[in-house]
């Protein structure tokens, strides 16, 4: 007799870190890690950010590990190929449920999204599959979803996307880069590339840039 897969809903924590102070007509800046980040150190690379306009929040992924053995040095990670589906709308919930959450507390004068390296992958099926929509979208050293379906990309026409990579980056060629960067062409989808001198990180200068319309 085969074994059967079963699955059950449950209420989970979800964590997540702020940098800044929320109040009304503030720009909120939500930033997905990579994998193996977790939240705490990844918002530190946003802390050059001017806390006087933005709000900076990170939420974490809901799965942690350790990263050599059996103790040390935690990472967390958005999804893995296992049960990935059901991964998939767990963080689609929680981030969903974080961001009412947020706009219960304030209103925001602009919504950005950024989802850098696996964050990106995750942004990206949020935006489309979430109720919220965004006023920016940063997809950073990251490819946009191959297995997104069509008729979820419509909602990235509702915001003004950026598709930004370093040219020394440690996991993609500049040829990859610019092949993934067609792909997206070929959706139709209106997003921006830019590039910076530097490697698989979130480049000060470019962010700042970035939003602030330079």
């Amino acid at each position: 007799m085969n074994s059967i897969e079963h699955h059950i809903k449950f209420t989970k924590s979800g964590r997540y870190f702020t940098h800044g102070e929320m109040s009304d007509g503030k720009e909120l800046i939500i930033a997905l890690h990579g994998y193996g980040h977790l939240a705490a150190f990844f918002i530190k690379k946003f802390h050059q950010i001017d806390t006087s306009k933005y709000v900076i929040v990170c939420p974490e992924g809901l799965n942690r590990y350790y990263q050599n053995g059996t103790n040390g040095r935690v990472g967390a990670s958005w999804m893995t190929k296992e049960d990935r589906e059901n991964d998939i709308q767990d963080y689609i919930t929680f981030l969903d449920t974080l961001l009412d959450h947020l706009k219960s507390e304030c209103s925001f004068s602009k919504i950005t999204l950024v989802g850098f390296s696996q964050g990106g992958a995750t942004a990206s099926r949020w935006l489309a599959y979430g109720h919220h929509n965004f006023d920016r979208f940063i997809l950073w050293a990251t490819v946009f979803p191959p297995d997104m379906e069509k008729e979820y990309t419509s909602k990235f026409n509702e915001s003004e996307n950026f598709f930004v990579f370093g040219s020394e980056d440690e996991y993609y060629s500049p040829a990859i880069v610019e092949d993934h960067f067609k792909e997206i062409q070929a959706l139709e989808l209106n997003f921006q590339m830019i590039n910076f001198e530097g490697k698989h990180n979130i480049h000060q200068e470019t962010l700042l840039n970035i939003l602030e319309d330079v």
